[in-house]
């Protein structure tokens, strides 16, 4: 047995898409650092990802990981849009209390 050869390695499932990972990195990134920027481009890139994906015809994988990132984008969205009601509504009432209050 040669010393100097190394033994074939077969690879190990399908590379992962690029733009998957990414979007999965963007969805978690958009909850730590970069709230509105990080979720637009967690969806975009996990769209696109699993678009490839598709294309692909099964020589790329990571269509969970783009799925992930795309339900992390879309999730915090939802958060986002809570939050602005909740605000709009409590301080709204608060202000039309302060504005009704002083009329009397």
């Amino acid at each position: 047995m040669n010393p100097d050869a190394s033994p074939a390695v077969a690879p190990i499932g399908k590379p992962n898409n690029s733009l998957a990972v990414a979007s999965l990195e963007l969805g978690i990134v958009s909850y730590c650092g970069l709230p509105i920027v990080g979720a637009i481009a967690a969806v975009i890139t996990g769209h696109i990802a699993r678009s490839q994906i598709r294309d692909s015809r099964g020589t790329q994988g990571g269509d969970g990981m783009a799925l992930a990132g795309l339900i992390l984008g879309y999730a915090h969205f939802v958060l986002v849009c809570l939050a602005i009601t909740i605000i709009t509504v409590v301080f709204g009432g608060i202000a039309a209390l302060l504005g009704t209050s002083g009329h009397q």
